[in-house]
């Protein structure tokens, strides 16, 4: 062996001991380093939570248009909702503009909701959307102070879809197909 490789090896035991110190105190993240196969990514039934099965916490935000929503009150009468986190970005630019042709004809009885996580005020979010180009086009923007919401459900920049009861169907990156299918998969609203 050469000097320089001696010289390297304490270096990369150290890294390689500090690599298996940091993953020792990350406790269950073994699963998604290991996985067993089995999905992680529901929630039990009747539990309160952002996962899929998962009942989604009731939450009041205020509108960029003034005023405040409530997620249950958003819900009455609906089949179910979509909330896009967006920070107005292309990416969000596009996912909303899939929703928009795609998704709004389709299912007018289902809620647009996107949750600006960015902004921080309702002024702020209100001249974001204008600025983006979403005044009036379908979604109902809410502000979502200091991301509060975006670290509940754990998803920036992606979408969570409900049912009319807030119980968690999809959630996760804009993925159109998988969207449609939850939102076609929702019961119907009761006459």
């Amino acid at each position: 062996m050469r000097s320089a490789d001696l010289a390297a090896r304490p270096a990369g035991l150290a890294a390689a001991l500090a690599v298996a110190l940091a993953l020792a105190g990350c406790g269950s993240m073994a699963d998604d380093l290991f996985p067993s196969g089995k999905d992680l990514s529901g929630g039990a039934a009747g539990t309160t939570g952002p996962a899929v099965g998962q009942t989604a916490p009731d939450f009041t935000l205020p509108a960029a248009a003034g005023g405040e929503v409530t997620l249950s009150g958003a819900l009455a009468g609906s089949r179910g909702a979509i909330l896009y986190f967006t920070m107005w970005c292309d990416i969000c630019d596009r996912h909303m503009s899939d929703m928009e042709r795609e998704l709004f004809a389709p299912f007018p009885d289902v809620r647009f909701l996107a949750l600006d996580y960015v902004s921080g005020s309702a002024p702020d979010a209100a001249l974001a959307e204008l600025n983006a180009g979403w005044a009036d086009r379908g979604f109902t923007t809410l502000v979502d102070v200091d991301a509060v919401q975006a670290r509940s459900f754990k998803t920036y920049m992606a979408v969570v879809v409900l049912d009319r009861d807030r119980v968690v169907r999809y959630r996760g990156e804009y993925l159109s197909a998988e969207v449609r299918a939850a939102l076609e998969a929702l019961p119907p609203v009761a006459p």
